[in-house]
């Protein structure tokens, strides 16, 4: 499956020529407008960075290689009380599965956790402040135990919400030797993948 990391919380996912989007965003500081064509758009929750459609140009109908599971958490660690719902994502086409978290906020109950399954690869929020921040997000990391990581949703200037972190407080986390820095925003993943890839955001 190979990912594209369009900013923020936005991936392409493609395989077999069908293009999957989720998350697009519109207002973020620093991004510039999303512009993206997509068989399939999906959105983690209804926020102006994460539901943003109408940048997704509609493609052709055509026949999906993707399965999508859904697992509903919350976007707050107070059951939903400060910011609502946030469904998590799991897409799974060519053997591969990718979980993106959304604006996951707390630890992933065990019954959650069942939910979403073994996956290759966790697309997850790191910034803090409207997400899990770092530390959180290591911590679900752990319990998934997805071969793969790629960090989400923080600040790199002049990119991003100015009052969430950077990504480094959740790379510090892990063994240098398990970080791959890439050099441009897409990668693929196979079920061989592992470690924290750091896509580059390419406007």
């Amino acid at each position: 499956m190979k990912l594209t990391w369009l900013g923020h919380s936005c991936f392409l996912l493609e395989q077999d020529g069908y293009r999957v989007v989720t998350d697009p965003y519109t207002g973020v500081e620093g991004y510039p407008p999303l512009s993206v064509s997509a068989h399939a758009a999906y959105c983690s929750h209804h926020h102006f960075d994460h539901d943003a459609v109408d940048c997704v140009t509609a493609l052709p109908p055509a026949e999906s290689p993707f399965t999508v599971r859904e697992v509903e958490t919350c976007h707050d660690d107070r059951g939903g009380a400060l910011r609502g719902s946030n469904t998590v994502r799991v897409f799974t086409a060519g053997g591969v599965s990718v979980a993106h978290l959304g604006d996951l906020g707390h630890q992933l109950t065990a019954e959650q956790l069942a939910a979403i399954g073994s996956v290759n690869a966790v697309l997850l929020p790191v910034g803090g402040v409207y997400t899990v921040d770092a530390a959180g997000a290591k911590a679900v990391c752990d319990a998934l135990r997805p071969r793969c990581v790629i960090p989400m949703h923080y600040h790199h200037a002049p990119f991003g919400l100015p009052n969430v972190a950077g990504v480094e407080d959740f790379l510090r986390l892990w063994p240098s030797e398990t970080i791959h820095r890439l050099s441009g925003p897409s990668f693929e993943v196979t079920a061989e993948t592992t470690g924290v890839l750091v896509p580059v955001f390419q406007p």
